[in-house]
Order: C-alpha cells, then structure tokens, then sequence
C-alpha cells in the first residue's frame, strides 16, 4: 500500500518516484483492445441480429436484441480477453531488481505469458469478464436499439 493522501499526492509521487512514462503503461494493449472491441461488439450485433431471427426470434424485439449483444459480447470477450490479460499485467507491473520491465509490448508480453503460464492463462477470469461485457453490449445495443425506433 502506498499510502497517498489524495489525487494530487498520488499523481506527484508516481511521476516522481515512477517516472511520468509509469502513467501511460499498459496503453497500447488498450488501444489494441479497444479497436478489436469496436471491430467484434459493433461488427457482429447486426449479423447475429439476422442470425437470431433465422431462428425465429422476431427482429427488432427486445429478446433478438438481447440474444445477438449477448452472442456479441461472447465473441468480443474471447477474441479481447488476451489483451485485457496483458494491458493489466503491464499496467500494474513493477520494475524488476535491475530496473527493467518484464512485460514490454503486447506480443511479447502474451509470448511469456503463454509459455511459463500455459495459453489458457490468458482467458484467466473468462466469467466475470464476459459478464460485463455481455452486460455492456446488452444495455447499450438496447439503448441503441430504442434510439432508432425515436429517430
């Protein structure tokens, strides 16, 4: 525990003590996330939308909404778990002895990983991830949904 006293004191020791570079750790794993989220959550609602109807689930029901941003926050949250995975460990590391870092960039992070861990390491805590995320795509594609029968 670091014990800081506020915001500002948290901000200021770790650039100080960290370096300024410690607060955009983790960054491009994000990045990387966040773009395969868009490309997985916001690519596939409408084919599972069709996909669900096929299957008798009538379009444009809250149930063909809720079953295809389920489907799709089940495929965004196994294509994205790996870099949820690694942007938290490079987040959240600490320098080593010697000063270095351990985890450097996305693939090499997910090559160490999986060869001291095994490649299911990465999908470590699959349930609660898919569940928020399968939440999220859920509230948002009915908000959305609902926006497009106002508009």
């Amino acid at each position: 525990r670091r014990n800081y006293t506020g915001v500002v004191n948290a901000a200021l020791r770790i650039a100080r003590e960290e370096g300024v570079g410690t607060f955009w750790r983790g960054c491009m794993p994000f990045v990387n996330r966040a773009m395969l989220v868009g490309a997985c959550q916001v690519g596939t609602y409408d084919q599972f939308k069709e996909t669900f109807s096929g299957f008798g689930i009538k379009s444009g029901t809250v149930s063909n909404t809720f079953c295809a941003s389920m489907t799709a926050g089940l495929l965004y949250s196994l294509i994205t778990m790996p870099f949820e995975s690694i942007k938290n460990r490079m987040a959240f590391q600490k320098p080593q002895a010697d000063g270095t870092l351990l985890y450097k960039s996305t693939l090499q992070s997910m090559s160490l990983v999986s060869s001291k861990e095994g490649v299911l390491s990465l999908w470590r805590g699959f349930f609660p991830y898919y569940l928020r995320c399968g939440g999220h795509t859920v509230a948002m594609f009915i908000a959305v949904e609902q926006l497009r029968k106002l508009v």
